[in-house]
């Protein structure tokens, strides 16, 4: 946790130096961040990274020398404790490269403001990338001790290997047991990858399936396409009034909140929402989530993965409530337990599991499987 005393260390690399020194004076403004250094390219931001030692480094994609995908394993072998923030403009080729990159050992990625004027816009860029760089770099999930359920005391506390805390899975017997008939996902940082890991249980699924990843337009189509590619599932970016299929993963669109919504004769189809970030995040998990439960009431099973801050919790706590499934990824496998340690300490879960154990998890309940 960051203090004024011992502020995150971010490092800079980006070839404008317009860019540099606007997203350096934002970062300055903040007590709790220190820019320890600037670089023009991939090839100096390694050599100040083996000296600076950041907690942050917020790293350009196109540079000329060294580019972004390049630099990344020479930035963690000289930093190995760094967290890479890819930034970049929003093109098909650059969204391609950050998942490239994602793949490569950067934890996130923000949209680079295109113009100057848009790093100043209120609840954009930077109140973004300050909410990003103090999740990624914060504490342990903070749960509010008066909004939390109580856990019955029939429930079993499962006793954290690491930390002093204990996490309680809800009683069996309070969970819906029966076979899905939907599947949402939430991730954030550290998601792609995960998901990567995770999707490809979903083969031959007959219910449909929503994700919703922090990621910025364009991005997310890339997402789906590399999804579908690379796990043999059929994964698509929402669009509105598209009806949802079983098997389909629909990836919500960066920019708009993904909902479902039913038609008078009851077919379930997508609604885009370009109503107000929630938790800091546009797509968020939250909205998804409420969108789902007059729909389907406690036959929703719901997985939260890897990610930053809190998104989801809200209406895990009334997903719960319901008596349906949710399923979190445990501290140990997750690049930032933010959202999934939210659901997990606020006593939610049916179950917290390591990542490579969440697919088979989730393909047993939904086809009953023993």
């Amino acid at each position: 946790m960051s203090s004024p005393s011992h502020p995150i260390r971010v490092l800079l690399v980006d070839d404008s130096a317009v860019v540099r020194g606007f997203i350096g004076r934002i970062l300055e403004k903040d007590p709790a961040i220190h820019v320890v250094g600037s670089a023009a390219n991939g090839e100096s931001g390694v050599s100040l990274a083996s000296g600076a030692k950041p907690d942050i480094i917020l790293l350009d994609v196109e540079m000329p020398i060294m580019d972004g995908l390049t630099a990344i394993p020479h930035l963690l072998e000289k930093s190995p404790h760094s967290k890479i923030i890819m930034c970049s403009t929003l093109t098909t080729r650059n969204g391609a490269t950050t998942l490239k990159a994602l793949s490569l050992g950067a934890v996130d990625c923000i949209a680079k403001p295109t113009a100057l004027q848009d790093i100043y816009a209120q609840d954009s860029f930077r109140d973004q990338l300050l909410h990003k760089i103090k999740s990624i770099m914060g504490a342990r999930p903070h749960i509010n001790a008066d909004t939390a359920p109580t856990a019955p005391a029939s429930q079993k506390p499962l006793l954290h290997p690491h930390l002093p805390r204990q996490i309680t899975l809800r009683d069996p017997k309070t969970l819906y047991q029966g076979k899905p008939q939907i599947l949402a996902l939430g991730s954030s940082t550290g998601g792609p990858n995960a998901l990567m890991k995770v999707i490809p249980h979903f083969k031959d699924f007959d219910i449909p399936i929503v994700l919703t990843q922090h990621m910025p337009p364009t991005f997310t189509r890339i997402l789906a396409e590399h999804i579908t590619s690379a796990t043999g599932v059929t994964a698509i970016e929402a669009e509105d009034k598209m009806e949802l299929k079983n098997g389909v993963v629909y990836v919500a669109p960066g920019g708009f909140h993904m909902l479902v919504t039913s038609t008078p004769t009851g077919r379930k189809m997508i609604t885009l929402d370009d109503g107000p970030m929630e938790n800091f995040c546009k797509p968020a998990v939250d909205p998804m989530l409420r969108s789902l439960m007059p729909l389907y009431e406690e036959k929703i099973l719901t997985v939260i993965l890897t990610g930053m801050g809190q998104d989801g919790l809200k209406s895990s706590r009334d997903l719960a409530a319901r008596g349906a499934p949710i399923i979190a990824q445990d501290e140990q496998t997750s690049v930032v337990w933010g959202m999934p340690g939210a659901v997990a300490l606020d006593g939610l879960c049916a179950s917290v599991l390591p990542l490579d154990h969440i697919g088979a998890a989730v393909r047993k309940r939904v086809l009953q499987l023993g």
